[in-house]
């Protein structure tokens, strides 16, 4: 509409603007004849112009109705994968919990996959807002994540002790979990105390709880202070 408005102020102006000129400068009858008949032509093709544009906004008019709302057109899409508005919407809060446990290592990686696997396999997850995630990055970030085997085997050497054993950072790194070790190895050490070359032990690794526990007591622990020899009495 503000397209016709424009085009038919165009028009008067023009019109309007032949006036003033014929106004400002003497014309000829001839001459003022030219004008109206360039006039004239000009008004029929603008005419026959906006006539065109007024059946192309018309045709739009009818196309617009014809369309499909947004979300019938999604409802649809839901429909040939068999799903619901609601199942798509579930399935998105499915993965954003399991990106979460992916992104915290959250354990088991074995039970991180096998959600992974079942996201997979949804048709849901063809949805090109899910399918690069689910298909791609979230199996990258899982191929990527190592786990640490649950226990290694260590063989004494000369010198050991469960102390210092505990203490190596391919280990505990901190010398107070010695009684982890201790514990599950109770069928090859009977006093803490005594440990020999060649012995394998088992180092399993720490839970959060065990980790918490020694992290304490190290942070607690203040060694005694040294003690002073008496000067001998003169």
């Amino acid at each position: 509409m503000k397209f016709y408005k424009l085009l038919l102020t165009g028009i008067f102006v023009m019109i309007l603007s032949v006036n003033l000129f014929a106004q400002d400068k003497e014309m000829t009858k001839e001459e003022w004849q030219m004008e109206i008949n360039r006039l004239t032509e000009k008004r029929v093709a603008l005419t026959s112009e906006l006539n065109m544009l007024k059946t192309e906004v018309a045709n739009l008019k009818k196309v617009n109705a014809e369309l499909k709302s947004y979300d019938d057109c999604m409802n649809e899409l839901y429909a040939m994968l068999g799903a619901k508005k609601a199942d798509v919407d579930n399935f998105r809060k499915q993965l954003a919990d399991l990106t979460s446990k992916i992104d915290g290592r959250t354990p088991e990686k074995a039970d991180r996959q096998a959600e992974l696997d079942a996201m997979k396999k949804n048709k849901i997850s063809a949805l090109t807002e899910f399918f690069d995630k689910v298909h791609n990055q979230l199996q990258r970030k899982l191929d990527a994540w190592v786990v640490a085997p649950k226990e290694i085997n260590y063989t004494v050497v000369k010198n050991d002790n469960l102390w210092n054993i505990a203490k190596k950072k391919d280990h505990y790194a901190n010398p107070f979990a010695w009684p982890v070790i201790y514990k599950s190895n109770r069928d090859k050490i009977k006093n803490p105390d005594l440990i020999f070359p060649k012995q394998i032990f088992k180092i399993p690794n720490l839970t959060e709880e065990e980790k918490s526990k020694y992290d304490k007591i190290r942070r607690n622990y203040k060694p005694a202070p040294p003690t002073q020899t008496q000067a001998p009495s003169k």
